[in-house]
């Protein structure tokens, strides 16, 4: 079982505020839904889904996809009409594949329309060098 393909669909970003007012901390939430699981074949299904990266009162990223997913398609596809959840393994995988694609792209769309990134960036600290020299074992 194993994610083949992902495939964007739709993109949709707005920015509530205006971009010189002042907004304190501000909360943001990423979310993943699994919106539909189609049979294509016995081995592969057709699962659409929306990325949501919520800004709250500032704005909203929406991205919508499609992945095509290899395995045992006719079992996920009827567990999915019938109780509208998948087993933890493919859910994980499926949600996985689709954080690391949607991801990477609200950071792009973000700084476009002027928000904050909807992940953490790292901080760089450069350390001064010590310029006394030590003196430690020596090891051969």
């Amino acid at each position: 079982m194993t994610v083949k393909f992902v495939e964007l669909v739709s993109i949709d970003a707005k920015r509530f505020s205006k971009r010189g007012e002042r907004i304190g901390q501000v909360r943001i939430d990423n979310n993943s839904t699994v919106t539909l699981v189609t049979e294509v074949s016995d081995k592969e299904a057709n699962i659409d889904f929306r990325y949501t990266a919520g800004y709250g009162p500032i704005g909203t990223i929406k991205i919508e996809g499609r992945i095509i997913y290899e395995g045992d398609a006719s079992a996920l596809a009827k567990q999915w009409s019938s109780k509208m959840n998948m087993p933890e393994n493919v859910a994980s995988e499926i949600h996985t594949a689709i954080m690391r694609t949607c991801m990477p792209e609200a950071v792009l769309i973000a700084r476009d329309i002027h928000l904050p990134p909807p992940m953490p960036l790292p901080n760089v600290n450069i350390q001064k060098k010590k310029t006394g020299k030590t003196f430690g074992p020596e090891v051969a």
